[in-house]
């Protein structure tokens, strides 16, 4: 079968080479097109459940939230486990499915039984899908170089401005913000006060609740002009909340500021960014959707800084703590000089034993048609160009050099067989035996006869 094949390709040489020419225009193409990324993505394919719930322990947590999340997510179709994990005030459910189904068909059936699983959880508990990344989605952090503004206005400007424009970066699947305070509004009761006027707990918020919202009036038209009824009652200081009246005691009236304390403070912490050990710091981290370019989107978040940059306030730029980009070039640089120099090698292994440059020449061509043509299975099997994968190919590279190399010393070894045939036409089959005998240590001179049989 394989001199039927080498045969006809013999006979075809355009073919062959407009099929090599073919192979390598497509590999060309699927190398600019490839997904590159610097480690393989092993990750499981999974989907996270979150569910926040402040000021819980965890285990009323995992009473309360946990438990009833994992029993109601377990059964769904081409779901091999259920894990789930509780914390201060935060529930985590991690719902493994095989590695063969399709992420986002997965997280539409885990979607659809949260809303019935929804209603056995606490009032005002609602549990939320995590981003649509893997494992290794983390691809660039960054922090916040603002000197002289406190961590709250950092984070201020992280959550509401840098994050809603790095978001809408293609392949992005979350902006997650660290570090810093989250600004809110703290109100401290004083238990003996509100024993004093009669209160409790539940009104105050209650009225804290009721003034901080809005209410529509309606429409009426006057000389043809229509005019809309509303009241604005969101609260935006904290005069505000402290002159909120709750109850009135001899037609006075008692305010929040009567019974508590109200400040401008952040949210309770559970733990601190350090940058470098200079202190705090505010920044995020940009989370790669599942199945997208890496280098593709590092590209593009970069030149979305830029642009975000322009408006951020003065004296505040952007630091990259971690940037996967360059471990991909690095990756990617490092093949191409495994090419350049098994290239050169190969040249000159050829050209020394076989002194043949056109043999050099042939076996050289088939090294980049055959990586073009690797790069084109990658791209069908949905692979990423990473280090692994690149580091195959490189191995692999010794493998088509060796077979490169028996063949065109096998094929020249048989050229110059049959050209001293054709230049010593005298030459006989017998002297190819005699010479077959000689090697193997029987003079050709030497004649055996066979014995004679004993006479009786």
């Amino acid at each position: 079968m394989i001199e039927g094949l080498i045969q006809l390709s013999l006979r075809n040489r355009f073919m062959v080479l407009l099929i090599a020419g073919g192979l390598f225009t497509c590999g060309a193409y699927s190398v600019k097109t490839s997904k590159i990324d610097a480690i393989p993505d092993l990750s499981e394919n999974q989907v996270i459940v979150f569910t926040e719930w402040m000021g819980r322990s965890p285990q009323i947590i995992e009473d309360q939230i946990t438990y009833p999340l994992v029993t109601n997510l377990q059964g769904l179709p081409q779901v091999k486990y259920v894990r789930g994990a509780s914390m201060f005030g935060m529930s985590f459910v991690y719902v493994i499915f095989n590695d063969d189904t399709e992420v986002y068909w997965a997280r539409e059936r885990v979607l659809e039984r949260l809303n019935y699983a929804a209603r056995l959880l606490p009032d005002g508990v609602a549990p939320t899908l995590g981003p649509d990344g893997t494992g290794v989605g983390h691809i660039l952090w960054y922090t916040l170089d603002a000197p002289g503004m406190d961590l709250g206005e950092q984070r201020a400007v992280q959550d509401w401005y840098v994050k809603f424009g790095l978001q809408n970066v293609p392949g992005v699947a979350e902006i997650a913000s660290f570090g810093g305070f989250q600004k809110q509004y703290q109100v401290t009761l004083d238990p003996n006060k509100l024993t004093y006027y009669g209160l409790s707990a539940p009104q105050v918020i209650g009225a804290i609740r009721a003034n901080n919202n809005e209410a529509g009036g309606r429409k009426f038209e006057l000389s043809g002009i229509g005019y809309i009824i509303k009241t604005t009652g969101y609260l935006q200081s904290v005069e505000q909340i402290q002159n909120i009246p709750l109850k009135t005691v001899s037609s006075v009236p008692v305010r929040v500021a009567d019974v508590a304390t109200v400040q401008m403070t952040g949210e309770t912490r559970l733990g601190i960014f350090d940058h470098n050990g200079e202190g705090e710091a505010v920044g995020g981290i940009v989370v790669m959707r599942y199945g997208e370019n890496a280098d593709e989107v590092i590209r593009n978040v970069k030149t979305k800084m830029a642009e975000v940059a322009r408006g951020l306030p003065e004296g505040v730029s952007f630091q990259i703590v971690y940037d996967r980009s360059g471990l991909i070039q690095e990756s990617i640089n490092s093949i191409t000089h495994t090419l350049i120099e098994e290239m050169i090698v190969v040249s000159l292994v050829v050209i020394l034993f076989l002194l043949h440059w056109r043999s050099a020449i042939s076996i050289i061509i088939q090294i980049p048609i055959t990586i073009a043509t690797s790069f084109i299975l990658l791209n069908a099997f949905d692979i990423s160009s990473n280090i692994m994968s690149l580091t195959g190919i490189a191995l692999a590279i010794g493998v088509i050099v060796d077979n490169g190399i028996i063949m065109a010393e096998n094929a020249y070894k048989n050229l110059a067989i049959r050209q001293a045939e054709l230049s010593d036409p005298q030459a006989s089959p017998a002297d190819n035996g005699h010479s077959a005998n000689e090697e193997y240590g029987q003079h050709p001179s030497v004649q055996t006869t066979p014995s004679q049989p004993n006479r009786i």
